[in-house]
């Protein structure tokens, strides 16, 4: 089964790097968080990727020149201003008729895949999502008049789910795309919700983007101690 990796968009949050580098390039310890993610998959031998190339996407091509695995990879430039959603259009040949993984070239989880392709499977929806609740930036205080009367630490429990990446889809999503300006996340998925072909698998586990040099820090802290979680 194929594994398709966004990673093309600008990373404008982290100019600290992606200034000079595509975002998945940005490095985890000594590996490009890219690696970091497709590595979460190899683990459940899911080891045939495409990578949907965009901004900078020499600099990816010549990493895996130069770094030879055991993987099956693609390296397919979808164009640098390409949305999300266009992105996977331009990527209907490669797909063909086969379900496929999605996800983006930012993220970090210990999901774990194989349970969400049972999970897919079995809901027999077009799209499965990965449903997380990240962990709240801050905590909160309570007030009658001006008594605090709570206090409460930052917690999972006080943020909502939200879309973690790590999607299973069937080929027919495609025809919910438009064209290059479609962003993923917008009409297609709603389109999807609307006619009740979507699910969520719940992951409760670890999980980080890395939209902000905030996160970078957050994810080099981890691996720092050794036995990351994903």
């Amino acid at each position: 089964m194929k594994v398709i990796i966004l990673s093309g968009g600008y990373g404008t949050r982290l100019s600290e790097y992606t200034d000079t580098i595509p975002k998945p390039m940005v490095k985890i310890g000594d590996l490009p968080i890219l690696v970091h993610i497709m590595k979460s998959y190899s683990k459940y031998n899911f080891n045939d990727f495409v990578i949907a190339l965009g901004y900078k996407g020499e600099i990816i091509k010549k990493y895996f020149e130069k770094n030879s695995t055991n993987w099956n990879i693609k390296l397919i430039d979808t164009g640098e201003k390409t949305m999300t959603g266009g992105r996977l259009k331009r990527l209907k040949e490669e797909i063909g008729n086969e379900t496929f993984m999605l996800t983006y070239g930012d993220g970090l989880s210990n999901i774990n895949i194989k349970k969400l392709l049972e999970f897919h499977k079995k809901n027999k929806k077009i799209v499965t999502v990965t449903a997380v609740r990240p962990p709240a930036r801050f905590g909160y205080i309570k007030f009658k008049d001006e008594k605090v009367i709570g206090f409460k630490e930052k917690s999972k429990l006080d943020v909502g789910w939200i879309n973690g990446g790590f999607f299973v889809m069937e080929p027919e999503f495609l025809n919910y795309i438009e064209g290059d300006e479609t962003y993923l996340e917008r009409e297609p998925i709603e389109k999807v919700v609307k006619e009740n072909n979507l699910c969520a698998y719940k992951h409760s586990g670890f999980w980080q983007c890395m939209d902000t040099l905030r996160d970078k820090k957050i994810l080099d802290e981890i691996i720092s101690k050794g036995n990351p979680p994903w």
